[in-house]
């Protein structure tokens, strides 16, 4: 195995950069998911052993993949699927999964269900919103999210935590932290009705948005690039 030191600063910096805009914002340190898609076998397996304990991908055969390599090398880090989830594939990753933040429809509720009750275990998810309302883009629209949540909270095998947002590839931050801040508004509304529960989930920001997530209430962040550049 190669030594790869830069794998490990990159995750140490990244931790003690979330840590102080907690600090100065005043919350607890957001929940870290890795998103490891563009990294290799190696730099995954690098960047668990330096403490990652989330691991996120988009594609649900490379969640597969990657959890028995791990498995096999006796790590057991805790497994996102961050991805738009198609319905065909939501029984390759139902037993080993941990979080699902892509659920955006009662048909994929209804497949993570039927997967989750012959798996014998009730599933965690995310609901996406479409905070920006791109048309052609995955999430349910922000004014229809508690239509969504009211008959997913009546599968029995689905725990709905929280919700999850990304916002537009290309805007302004202004209006970036816009969105977060309806998502986030959102988020304390269903929340106060409903209770997503002790690990109540907000995940918002990535590589290039992460400190306004922060900054704009996320509890949880998806870094990917900034972890394995060299």
């Amino acid at each position: 195995m190669k030594d790869l030191p830069y794998i490990k600063n990159n995750y140490q910096e990244l931790i003690g950069e979330l840590d102080a805009i907690a600090d100065r914002v005043g919350v607890k340190t957001p929940t870290l998911v890795a998103v490891t898609k563009s990294g290799t076998d190696e730099e995954l397996c690098e960047l668990v052993r330096s403490g990652a304990l989330n691991i996120g991908e988009n594609r649900p055969q490379e969640l597969r993949r990657r959890a028995d390599l791990l498995g096999a090398l006796g790590y057991s880090p805790i497994l996102h699927e961050i991805g738009t989830l198609q319905r065909n594939k939501v029984k390759l990753i139902i037993k080993d999964v941990a979080l699902i933040h892509s659920l955006d429809s009662i048909r994929l509720a209804d497949e993570i269900e039927k997967q989750a009750a012959a798996a014998s275990r009730c599933v965690p998810v995310l609901i996406e919103i479409n905070s920006a309302k791109e048309e052609n883009k995955s999430g349910v629209m922000p004014e229809e999210a508690e239509a969504l949540l009211v008959e997913v909270l009546k599968r029995e095998h689905i725990e709905v935590r929280g919700l999850m947002t990304m916002g537009p590839a290309e805007c302004t931050e202004g209006e970036l932290r816009g969105y977060f801040r309806q998502t986030k508004k959102l988020f304390d509304t269903l929340n106060d009705r409903y209770g997503f529960g002790k690990n109540a989930t907000l995940s918002m920001g990535m590589s290039d948005s992460y400190r306004a997530a922060i900054e704009e209430g996320s509890t949880l962040v998806r870094v990917g690039r900034r972890l394995f550049r060299k």
